[in-house]
């Protein structure tokens, strides 16, 4: 089995909802978002996924995001804009976009700060 990650960043502000503390108040981050996918086999060049593609596709996801306020953007309009949100969010919006891809999504790893962030797996 094969592992992959490409790293993106973005900029957003957000504010938890029902969130007692700092962070009910709106906030910014510079974010990052780490994606790893997986192959069982390799192409006719002996790649399981360009990088170049992987990271194309990250940044599609992401750049709607980026320099704006999450919780204008659905589904944050109706859920919080939390770490872990966002990662299940990427998870799914990355693996409608590889579909075409003989890879599976195997986790979106979220960063809010250097040293906090949140990961998803259907593991």
């Amino acid at each position: 089995m094969y592992t992959l990650m490409v790293e993106t960043k973005f900029a957003s502000a957000h504010q938890l909802r029902g969130y007692k503390g700092k962070c009910e108040n709106i906030h910014g981050h510079s974010w990052k978002v780490q994606v790893f996918i997986t192959a069982e086999k390799l192409n006719n060049i002996d790649l399981a996924m360009d990088f170049t593609d992987m990271r194309r596709i990250a940044n599609e996801i992401v750049e709607p995001l980026d320099h704006a306020c999450l919780n204008d953007i659905p589904p944050f309009t109706e859920i919080n804009p939390s770490s872990e949100n966002l990662a299940k969010w990427v998870f799914n919006s990355l693996r409608e976009k590889i579909a075409a891809y003989q890879v599976k999504v195997k986790a979106v790893t979220v960063w809010e700060s250097d040293s906090a962030s949140a990961t998803y797996t259907e593991d």
